[in-house]
């Protein structure tokens, strides 16, 4: 297995996340609802993003992550990122974390079984890093932190042979392995079939630098070309598009891991009612369920250290607040000064399920062997940071 798959690993799940978390601040910032609007501001949203990226990217964090090291499993890498989310203003329940690493997870999975060659791994890092900074691109000395790390991987990687990438590719597949969570989105979108395994179709360009498939010829012992004969593919292909940049800007060509839930996309995280319903209808709690995932998938927030006395904050995930009051089952009374993003009918049973997970893996810990403390340094160091 490789021992450089880590940083692409963190790089590629921490620029989902953050797509994510980016999508959902915008959608409540925009919310048409009076008594909400404006609660949630735009500078609140900047500084959650500046926070995790300026810990993600931080130079000591980042050069601890590109030395030559196994990759962590599963469990390791939710923590670390759970970690990394933690370092804004928000806290996110264990529940909320396990369905968002699992749709990070899928994600980029499929990015990867789309990916034509070894070597465009790095343009789908490199554009998450686009993407990433995009959103920081307001706050220069973070800017720089991502300019400064998208450097570093270019010099690591640049030199990788074929064979080289081709071992970074195999270990990614070995990390997906046994990995079939059903998401929402893909299912809408029929690019994932109900076991949840992918569906991958034969068509599209060809990689940089291949042929496209459907055509034989024939050469004698001088190397001259002497019949040419035809066969069925099996698809329908067609010419390269050309080869990605891989500096650190430019056009990637591919377009696999750029943000797919900016706000031009709307529909892709936001409840959608059944066609010719009226507005006043009830809500359809199957859309809320199925067509609302990353709303779910984010739970429920707390902010830190926030001062007493200070307004609370609250997300709307439902168009209306009818939906919202079916959802969260009325508001809470707690006395802690929190930022929710309330998706779980029934929060005591999803805490209740949270730790008999943990119970599980506890056990499962003492079967392990000693490697599997892999990854505190990692963890020490994003306390200090």
């Amino acid at each position: 297995m490789s021992v450089r798959t880590l940083p692409l690993v963190f790089i590629n799940l921490g620029g989902e996340m953050l797509y994510i978390l980016d999508q959902r601040l915008r959608a409540h910032n925009t919310s048409d609802s009076s008594s909400e609007k404006g609660v949630w501001s735009e500078g609140d949203r900047k500084r959650v993003l500046n926070d995790i990226v300026g810990t993600m990217f931080s130079k000591s964090f980042m050069d601890e992550l590109l030395k030559p090291q196994q990759l962590y499993s599963h469990r390791t890498m939710k923590t670390v990122l759970t970690r990394l989310a933690h370092t804004s203003i928000m806290r996110l329940n264990p529940a909320s974390m396990d369905r968002l690493y699992e749709l990070m997870i899928m994600a980029f999975k499929y990015q990867v079984f789309l990916c034509p060659r070894p070597k465009d791994l790095l343009l789908i890092s490199y554009n998450h890093m686009d993407s990433i900074r995009a959103l920081v691109r307001d706050t220069p000395a973070v800017l720089n932190q991502v300019d400064e790390t998208h450097r570093k991987v270019i010099e690591v990687y640049s030199t990788f042979s074929e064979g080289e990438l081709q071992l970074l590719r195999q270990t990614l597949l070995i990390f997906f392995q046994d990995m079939h969570i059903r998401v929402s989105l893909f299912l809408k979108n029929q690019i994932q079939n109900p076991s949840g395994r992918f569906v991958l179709t034969t068509s599209g360009p060809v990689p940089s630098g291949v042929d496209v498939p459907g055509l034989i010829r024939t050469f004698d012992l001088r190397g001259r070309e002497v019949s040419r004969s035809e066969f069925p593919p099996g698809g329908s292909f067609s010419g390269s598009v050309g080869d990605g940049s891989f500096e650190l800007n430019g056009d990637r060509v591919l377009r696999l891991g750029r943000n797919l839930y900016r706000a031009e996309h709307p529909e892709e995280t936001q409840t959608s009612r059944t066609p010719g319903a009226q507005p006043n209808s009830p809500p359809n709690p199957l859309a809320k369920e199925e067509l609302n995932l990353l709303a779910r998938l984010m739970g429920s927030m707390k902010a830190e250290n926030v001062p007493t006395g200070e307004r609370r904050f609250r997300i709307s995930l439902f168009s209306t607040d009818q939906e919202e009051a079916g959802a969260s089952g009325g508001e809470q009374q707690d006395t802690i000064q929190v930022i929710n993003i309330q998706a779980v009918q029934d929060g005591q049973a999803a805490l209740a399920l949270a730790r008999i997970a943990g119970e599980f893996a506890d056990e499962e810990a003492k079967l392990e062997n000693p490697s599997s403390s892999k990854g505190d340094e990692l963890l020490a160091m994003m306390d200090d940071l």
